[in-house]
């Protein structure tokens, strides 16, 4: 029987390289996004392309019930969810101040309550059915506090605990969930945040999202809960183990300023 999964932020970057990779395999595939225009274009593609079955719900997942209206739609139009990937989110490379409010409440309804309720809608079903997997995109960014981006590394600091977290407790039902953490991605992050002007994008090299994304579903595949998008940001994470989180975060600060 066909699986199907559902993919947030997949109008471009990661989210659209997974859609591409599990429509290659066969999958039913439902896409998330904020723009009806790019969702088509991708539909089109892939069905095109792949043959497979990908529908598309266009949602703002910062909106007030917005995921229980998705959660809602995805079940009453019959599509029994096997995989989940979390992979909307954004970030913002200004100083904390000089940010309007606006902007962090709206990082954390996008990176970590949209996440939560997803989890749980979809996860609940998937503990009752005893199969499913789930993917939370997090960050190398996790790992630290990061000045001058400091609400998106503590968004991605809690994604990457509750997936630890959740790892633990679904593997009760035969559930998986991973959380995988990409360094600097070409992606529209970096110009929408501002961040492809920081110095992580110059010293830390940027990695291909058809790559990330690569590494994300064999480690779906393989039930792990964690996973790097490559040696150099595993290192990265290792020496923040090892290494005073003062002079974590103030490799972070240096990280973050722009060029």
């Amino acid at each position: 029987m066909t699986k199907t999964v559902l993919i947030t932020g997949a109008s471009s970057g990661i989210g659209k390289e997974f859609a591409k990779i599990f429509s290659k395999k066969g999958f039913n595939v439902i896409l998330v996004a904020r723009s009806e225009e790019k969702l088509g274009k991708i539909k089109d593609y892939l069905t095109q392309k792949y043959e497979n079955n990908v529908v598309y719900y266009v949602k703002d997942l910062t909106a007030e019930n917005a995921v229980k209206e998705l959660y809602d739609e995805v079940k009453s139009d019959g599509y029994p969810v096997d995989y989940l990937i979390n992979n909307a989110g954004f970030g913002s490379n200004h100083g904390y101040i000089e940010t309007d409010y606006e902007v962090h409440e709206n990082m954390v309804k996008l990176n970590v309550l949209s996440l939560m309720e997803l989890c749980h809608c979809f996860g609940k079903d998937m503990c009752e059915r005893k199969s499913g997997k789930i993917l939370n995109v997090a960050s190398i960014a996790a790992f630290s506090a990061g000045p001058y981006m400091s609400v998106y590394y503590a968004t991605k600091a809690f994604v990457l605990s509750l997936s630890e977290a959740l790892s633990e407790e679904f593997s009760e039902y035969g559930v998986s969930v991973t959380c995988l953490c990409p360094g600097p991605t070409e992606t529209n992050f970096g110009a929408v945040s501002d961040f492809g002007e920081s110095n992580a994008f110059r010293y830390l090299g940027v990695a291909k999202a058809s790559d990330v994304a690569k590494i994300g579903y064999k480690a779906m595949m393989k039930e792990k809960s964690l996973v790097f998008s490559g040696f150099k940001v595993k290192f990265m994470a290792f020496l923040t183990r090892i290494t005073p989180r003062s002079i974590n975060t103030s490799f972070s600060k240096f990280m973050n300023k722009h060029k």
